[in-house]
């Protein structure tokens, strides 16, 4: 069999005697080899007992935890076998089940049990549902120990500002409660040049999170901090034939679109679409103003399941049926995600805006706050522009996170 190396904060992680130990990482600093680490050593101490294993949704269990398992416990010769939907367990051999369940609905985490669990990025969800997890996966934590001991529950996470895991484990903890962090620079088996590839692009506001596991206030004053009117300004215009980028957002009675054009290597906001009716006329208003230009347009994904105009075709197939590109992703980025891109598009110069000709997404960016649950607020009205520019900058320009490559060692 195997042998375990981890860093000395996943060690810390993976072997903590409290009920209730937090591991809170930057990037690349091995949190999800620690929690697959802890789950597999905890699951082989109690071979008759249960244990539970948590992922923000379904996609992140296929994606991020089956085959973090499957790695693991080929590396350390452990006979298994994955189920898979709709089971979603692994059974190791004489020593019972590993459960897996999503927190994306936590009204469904019922109807099983299990010793001890893992609760893999719960500080990505809203403050609210990660308290509900919180409280639901502990209920779900019942089955009695024969050694007595007392039932675990650990979490691991990248810090998303004062949410519940700060609220829990950042100030005045409890007893059994123990908070552990871990910067990314812990991880020696980093490749070369990934911490610097994280400082390239991301906003310097996030990097003290992101880098050093830090709890920093992540949604303080204006939504996006990286726009400065003066230094993102632009004075590009649309030139005659070029081809032009839309992003747009859906709204009845009022839609937005954004024009940009390329130019090098980096795009410019040139002009706005704002307070159009519905899909329709907001077809018209682009062939009326750019008839002869391409149009390529990045939509708000959801114009694929509605309409904003009452017919029997959907918002999406308008934009193709008129002849536009369209760039829809099958579903809707992160809100997070999105503001993350723009804001790191602003600051590293790959994004301008035409302050003169955008007056409404200049006014968005300056003015849209977070709400009293740290989302962008959409009660002022200033976020459907913001929104527009986002869904473009998401796809032409994403926050691709480098690879960390991290393996927990092993010698045999």
């Amino acid at each position: 069999m195997g042998q375990l190396e981890p860093t000395t904060p996943q060690y810390e992680y993976i072997f903590a005697q409290e009920r209730f130990p937090a591991l809170v990482a930057g990037f690349g600093a091995g949190k999800t080899e620690a929690a697959v680490s802890r789950a597999i050593i905890g699951k082989l101490a109690y071979p008759t007992l249960n244990r539970g294993f948590y992922e923000p949704t379904y996609d992140l269990i296929r994606q991020i935890a089956f085959p973090r398992f499957e790695e693991m416990l080929e590396n350390l010769s452990i006979p298994y076998r994955l189920y898979k939907s709709p089971l979603n367990y692994v059974e190791i051999e004489d020593h019972g089940k590993i459960i897996f369940r999503s927190m994306d609905q936590p009204q469904r985490i019922i109807g099983y049990e299990h010793a001890d669990a893992d609760i893999d990025e719960l500080d990505t969800l809203k403050e609210a549902d990660a308290a509900e997890v919180w409280r639901r996966v502990l209920s779900r934590n019942r089955q009695k120990k024969p050694d007595k001991k007392p039932n675990t529950l650990g979490v691991t996470t990248t810090p998303e500002g004062f949410r519940f895991v700060y609220k829990t484990w950042g100030t005045n903890l409890r007893e059994g409660y123990r908070l552990i962090k871990a910067p990314t620079e812990s991880n020696p088996h980093l490749p070369e040049g990934y911490i610097d590839s994280l400082k390239d692009i991301y906003p310097d506001n996030l990097l003290q999170a992101y880098l050093n596991g830090d709890f920093v206030n992540l949604t303080s004053g204006t939504v996006y901090t990286s726009f400065i009117r003066e230094a993102c300004n632009s004075c590009e215009a649309v030139k005659e034939k070029e081809p032009l980028f839309i992003g747009m957002d859906f709204n009845v009675t009022n839609m937005s679109g954004i024009v940009l054009v390329r130019r090098g290597a980096n795009y410019h906001a040139v002009e706005e679409l704002t307070g159009i009716y519905d899909t329709p006329a907001m077809i018209d208003t682009i062939r009326e103003k750019y008839p002869e230009h391409s149009i390529r347009v990045y939509p708000d994904s959801s114009g694929g399941n509605r309409k904003t105009v009452n017919a029997s075709t959907n918002d999406l197939a308008l934009l193709n049926q008129a002849g536009f590109l369209v760039d829809a992703p099958s579903k809707n980025p992160r809100v997070k995600d999105r503001v993350v891109a723009v804001n790191t598009a602003l600051e590293k110069g790959s994004l301008f805006i035409n302050v003169s000709a955008c007056p409404e997404l200049t006014k968005g960016l300056e003015q849209q706050a977070y709400d009293k649950n740290g989302e962008p607020d959409k009660s002022s009205g200033l976020d459907h522009a913001n929104d527009a520019l986002g869904y473009f900058v998401n796809q032409m320009l994403p926050v691709v996170k480098p690879i960390a490559a991290f393996n927990v060692r092993f010698a045999v």
